[in-house]
Order: structure tokens, then C-alpha cells, then sequence
């Protein structure tokens, strides 16, 4: 059986409603899905959901031209072809459109409809071809890198089937992983995979914006609207139209704020404060957190309905200490791009290098190793990276094997252990035991937030900046 051929989506951008319509009902007579659109804005409002393969645009229009629309067109990287017409045509134009500005062609009105016809088949064609190119990099990421995420192991190709099934959806993402985990790479690993790729990628710390000043940055405000704003704001929201926001460490929100986020993401729809009128969204959310949320709805910090609504498809990411068979491919990835930011040349690690960064628990995750790897690169400067280049008592000896008893709280520790690794020890398990809820480790622990970020970052954990 012939397989079904797939259809062609033809974006037609024209003001004059009565040639806008006819031309998009000629192109649907020959087998293309078409939508429309009056100017360049609304062209840009409609890329993000349409996904077209070809654009046909007039060139003289109000609001956005053709020219201007190119001109956005061509920082995408990756935008469809287009097909420019106009009525007030020349060669220094034609040159213009399709040398400068990048389309695919230029004609003159009125349109021959074959020579449209021929040039629509050729574009298709060519969107087409880019389309497999982006398919066969896709397949290539099961050889262990998906955009700036690397990892050969089991669990990161299950990660990597996941982000590539979710991400030509609508469908709000929740990832969840430690600190250091990579949740913002698989974040843009699913708008680089998605059709609102050509669309920006907005993403917002919930744990380091003051509570006062979260609304007006999600939301957007007026001039006026508060003690301070001095002219008008897009919020994250706004910014991110026909694209992707990302809300980092969602958990740290306040419960009021999770409210107005609810109704937005309920309505498609947002208000800037001080504002009287609503703007129609069309953006894909994104939300990840360093701690399961399932505490913080039993304690009523997060609201439920909100998590149900964010939690539609699911994406956990395995600490570094789970996925150690990753290690080598880390490394070397890490050592090119490093490389690249210092004009260094380091090739390698030494053989006790490797071991140390195998037996480490590598509680920073994929964040820590960077930074311990871009000190080493910055000392060794070319070959090999060897022991002494790694901070001073890395890898030396190990984190005694305590058991923190759920009945008792004890921690049973060897004799002949230091205060200090003895001190780490109950740190590190108090963190397992309550899940790297770091606001109720320090609890238990009877030290401040404080105290435990400055000893995190002690340890080289690197996470001492978002609290769970």
C-alpha cells in the first residue's frame, strides 16, 4: 500500500481580505492545508501554532510589511521558505527580498498561477528536506547527545525518548531533578525539537525573584501600576508568545501568585498589572522543580489543582551518582566546550583522575562536574588533566558508610573518622532522608538555610542559591 503523502502547511499574508481569500482558496484546490493572515504581526502570532512549511507574503502592507517580516523571519534560523509579491515590483526589490532578506523567490502581481504553482512545489520540497535533516539529528541523539544534554546510559536514553515524544505536543511539561540535574537544557531541548522552535524560549528562576517583584515579572505591568514602574513591561509571558516559558523551580512560589498563574494558564489570557485589557496567549509551558511537590501540597504550599495542570506529562532526570556509565561522555563533552571558552587544549583525564570522578558521590551533579573539570582545565592548559589539578582533598577519603535509622535518627559512624567527614555525612543523608528538601534538611538539622547552602557549596555541591 502507497504510504499517504503528508500535507503541506502554506501560510498566505496578505491585507486585502478579497486576494487574501482567493489566493489561500487557490492553493487549497491543490492539495495544501492553508491558513492566512493580514499583516507580518499576525503572520508571527500564527507561525507559532500553524507550523508552516511555505509563506506566501505580499510586500507592501501596514502594520508589518513583508520586508519587516522577513527581516524576523531570518533570525529564527530555521523558518520556513517564503514566497514574496508585490504589486510594485523591480529588480533592485527582487534582489533585495531574495538576496538580502533571504526568500525563496519573488513575483509580480497579478500572480501566474502556475508559476506559483511550480515555485509552491519547490519550496514544499525544500521544507521538506530541512525537515529530514532534522529528523536524522534526532535519530543521531540516541548516540548520547540531544541538544546540550549528553548521556549514553539507560536512564538518559529514556530521558531522550521522552523530551523527543512530548515535544512536537501542546502538552505542559514538569521535569524534576536535583540541583545540577540539567532541568533548563531539557527544557530547550523540547522548544529546539518543537514546531515554536523559530519562537523565543523565555525562562524565569521562581527561587530567586523576590516575592514582590514575581507577578510583575510573569505577568507585566503598566507605567504607574506601582511605586517604581516608570514605564510599561512585558512580563515572561508576554515575551515568550508563540514560544516556550520556563518556570524554574516552581515549587518556590508563593501561593498567592500560584493562584493568578493558575487563571492564566486556565484562560490563555494575561493582564499586566495596572492593566484593563487581557492579551490572548499562545505560549507552551515548561515548569521544573528541584524537590517532588507532593510535601508541599500536603503542607498547602503548592496548590494541587495548579500541580495537576503543570503535571501533565512528566519528565524525572537521574542524579549524576545513578548514571556514573555516563561519566567518560560527560567529560569529554564538557573538556571540548571548556576548551573553547578558555583557548586551552587539554585532551584528557589521567587514570586516577578518572577513578576519583567515578567513586565521588557527585552531589552538584552534572553542575559540579563542570566546575571541578573547568579548574582543572584552567591549571593543566593543555594534555592531560592529572590529581593535582583537582581542588585540593577531592576524591580523597571517603564519606564514611553511615545509616541514618528511621527510628531513632542515629547516625552510626566508624571510629577513626573525623568531625568533618563525620559532619558531611549527616548532611548528606539527612538530604536523601528528606529528599533534598534543603528548607526542611536545615530544619532537622537545627542550622540555617544559610548554614547548609554555605556547607553544600563547601562540599562543591554548587546549589547553595534555590531552596527547596
Amino acid at each position: 500500500m502507497e504510504q499517504e503523502r503528508p500535507v503541506t502547511r502554506v501560510l498566505v499574508v496578505d491585507d486585502e481580505e478579497s486576494q487574501r481569500t482567493a489566493l489561500a482558496g487557490m492553493i487549497a484546490l491543490w492539495g495544501y492545508a492553508v491558513e492566512t493572515a493580514a499583516d507580518g504581526q499576525e503572520a508571527l502570532d500564527k507561525l507559532g501554532s500553524f507550523g508552516a512549511h511555505v509563506i506566501v507574503t505580499d510586500l507592501m502592507m501596514p502594520r508589518m510589511d513583508g520586508q519587516e517580516l522577513l527581516r524576523r523571519l531570518k533570525t529564527f534560523g530555521s523558518a520556513p521558505p517564503a514566497i514574496v509579491q508585490t504589486a510594485f515590483g523591480n529588480l533592485e526589490t527582487a534582489v533585495n527580498v531574495v538576496h538580502d532578506l533571504g526568500a525563496f523567490w519573488y513575483l509580480n502581481k497579478p500572480i501566474a498561477s502556475q508559476e506559483l504553482r511550480l515555485l509552491l512545489e519547490r519550496a514544499a520540497a525544500q521544507s521538506r528536506l530541512a525537515e529530514r535533516n532534522e529528523l536524522l539529528e534526532r535519530q543521531l541523539s540516541y548516540q548520547g547527545v540531544l541538544g546540550e544534554m549528553v548521556g549514553s546510559s539507560g536512564k538518559m536514553q529514556e530521558v531522550f525518548a521522552l523530551i523527543q515524544q512530548v515535544a512536537p505536543s501542546r502538552a505542559a511539561v514538569l521535569i524534576t531533578g536535583e540541583s545540577g540535574t540539567g532541568k533548563e537544557l531539557a527544557a530547550r531541548a523540547i522548544h529546539a525539537l518543537s514546531p515554536r522552535r523559530a519562537g523565543p524560549f523565555v525562562a524565569i528562576n521562581c527561587a530567586a525573584m523576590p516575592d514582590t517583584l514575581m507577578e510583575s515579572e510573569l505577568f507585566g505591568h503598566e507605567k504607574g501600576a506601582f511605586t517604581g514602574a516608570v514605564e510599561r513591561r512585558a512580563g515572561c509571558f508576554e515575551l515568550a508568545q508563540n514560544g516556550t516559558v520556563l518556570l524554574d523551580e516552581i515549587g518556590d512560589m508563593t501561593v498567592a501568585t500560584q493562584a493568578k498563574l493558575l487563571r492564566v494558564l486556565e484562560d490563555g489570557r494575561v493582564r499586566r498589572l495596572g492593566g484593563k485589557s487581557e492579551i490572548q496567549l499562545d505560549v507552551r509551558v515548561i515548569a521544573a522543580t528541584n524537590s517532588p511537590l507532593d510535601n508541599a501540597i500536603r503542607d498547602g504550599k503548592f496548590r494541587e489543582d495548579l500541580f495537576y495542570r503543570l503535571n501533565v506529562f512528566p519528565i524525572p532526570l537521574p542524579p549524576l551518582r545513578d548514571r556514573k556509565e555516563d561519566l567518560a561522555v560527560l567529560t569529554a563533552a564538557l573538556l571540548e566546550d571548556l576548551n573553547h571558552k578558555h583557548g586551552t587544549r587539554v585532551t584528557d583525564v589521567a587514570g586516577e583522575v578518572h577513578d576519583r570522578l567515578r567513586v565521588y558521590s557527585w552531589p552538584g551533579n552534572v553542575r559540579e562536574l563542570r566546575n571541578v573539570l573547568e579548574r582543572a582545565v584552567i591549571l593543566a592548559g593543555e594534555g592531560t588533566i592529572q590529581a593535582a589539578h583537582l581542588p585540593p582533598g577531592f576524591g580523597g577519603a571517603p564519606v564514611p558508610a553511615a545509616a541514618l535509622t528511621a527510628d531513632s535518627g542515629e547516625l552510626r559512624v566508624p571510629v577513626g573518622y573525623t568531625i568533618e567527614q563525620a559532619e558531611r555525612a549527616l548532611i548528606e543523608l539527612t538530604l536523601q532522608h528528606t529528599r533534598h528538601n534543603k528548607t526542611r534538611a536545615a530544619e532537622i538539622l537545627g542550622i540555617s538555610q544559610k548554614t547548609l547552602f554555605n556547607k553544600l557549596k563547601e562540599y562543591g555541591a554548587q546549589g547553595a542559591g534555590s531552596a527547596a
